[in-house]
């Protein structure tokens, strides 16, 4: 049987039209009309009015930073549950990155650990510079709570949404209603591009700043002139091609996750040991992966124990992410809570959930799974 990886791409047929165009038009260049449609379409589905696209998801959220002048010497909020690239731009700006825990509802930052950090922080004429939740494995940080938490001291809140393409906070796309919002369109992201980014926000200077630093920060000249420093975080127009194929199947995306999740749901909900990431009251996740936690006193076995025996049949699966305040590179960042965080890492495992998978196939992972219960 054929390998199953954890979150493949899926082409949706119309990406080889949309490169052929670029082709056509001699438009290989990292500018074009594609790039112009593709940021367009994004943030008509989003509903966050101005977008930019860049190299990466990472490279989007470095920006914010830049945009919101962090530097050497101030503190950046972020969740501890989450991907190493959403925190090493704080590390570029030479910024101290400080945790909070998650909430044991959601997965997602602690909204009262964030209310008890601030107001230890405040006290102590250290407040952050910028808090950045995450949207972990597709579900919406409580955005609103995070909003008002940050409100009295006048702390922006910038959103990594990387996982979060087509998910829903109350009745907006997530990462909608922040000062700034990125996303990401990794191979194994809902969407690809094969590798790149969107920042979006509704405030249009600050996406029209980040476009320009993106862009080396070439200044409005006939000759190459600078007086900032920027970068090389363009997007490509052929990879921007590709994303306007995505964006006409994201919502089929969406749903067939959502389905996927549902038959593991089905399959393993009465499995004494298992459970999976619940979904908040607040909004609808676009369950990007599917993820269990496997209690080894009722189940029998550990997450590592499954993992290993999924790998011996040629199936992909992975533990969460490791939280950022157990990595070796943070082990003397400041940490709030830690408890949560840590019982889902030593838990967690996430499943084959690519959107091509069928029911023969979730049946496939669901046996080998069955088959360690002790």
């Amino acid at each position: 049987m054929a390998r199953l990886f954890l979150s493949p791409p899926h082409m949706g047929g119309k990406e080889l039209d949309f490169i052929r165009d670029v082709f056509d038009s001699n438009y290989i260049a990292p500018t074009g009309p594609m790039l112009m449609k593709f940021e367009k379409r994004f943030a008509t589905f989003t509903g966050i009015p101005h977008a930019t696209a860049v190299s990466c998801g990472t490279a989007a959220l470095h920006l914010a930073l830049r945009l919101l002048d962090v530097e050497q010497g101030d503190r950046v909020y972020y969740a501890s549950l989450t991907f190493i690239g959403g925190v090493t731009p704080a590390l570029f700006e030479k910024a101290t990155p400080v945790f909070i825990d998650s909430d044991p509802l959601t997965w997602t930052m602690d909204p009262n650990l964030l209310a008890q950090a601030l107001a230890d922080d405040a006290k102590k004429g250290t407040l952050p510079k910028v808090v950045v939740p995450t949207d972990i494995y597709g579900q919406s940080c409580d955005l609103d709570a995070i909003l008002d938490c940050c409100k009295p001291y006048g702390i922006p809140v910038v959103v990594d949404g990387a996982e979060a393409v087509g998910g829903r906070y109350k009745n907006r796309h997530c990462g909608d209603g922040a000062l700034m919002a990125a996303f990401s369109f990794n191979g194994n992201k809902i969407i690809t591009t094969s590798g790149g980014g969107m920042l979006a926000s509704h405030n249009p200077k600050l996406v029209e700043r980040a476009h320009f630093l993106s862009h080396q920060a070439r200044d409005p000249a006939p000759y190459y002139q600078h007086t900032t420093y920027g970068y090389n975080y363009r997007m490509s127009n052929v990879v921007a091609a590709i994303g306007c194929g995505q964006m006409e199947v994201v919502a089929e995306r969406v749903k067939r996750r959502r389905e996927i999740f549902t038959l593991y749901e089905e399959a393993l909900t009465d499995v004494d040991g298992i459970s999976f990431m619940p979904e908040a009251p607040y909004g609808q996740g676009n369950r990007w992966l599917t993820v269990i936690l496997i209690d080894p006193a009722h189940f029998g076995a550990t997450y590592e124990d499954v993992r290993l025996a999924l790998e011996k049949e040629d199936i992909e699966s992975r533990p969460l992410w490791k939280p950022m305040h157990m990595q070796p590179l943070f082990k003397d960042a400041p940490m709030v809570g830690g408890s949560v965080c840590e019982g889902l890492f030593n838990q967690g495992l996430c499943l084959p959930s690519g959107t091509e998978m069928d029911e023969d196939d979730v049946a496939r992972v669901v046996s080998v799974i069955k088959a360690q219960k002790k």
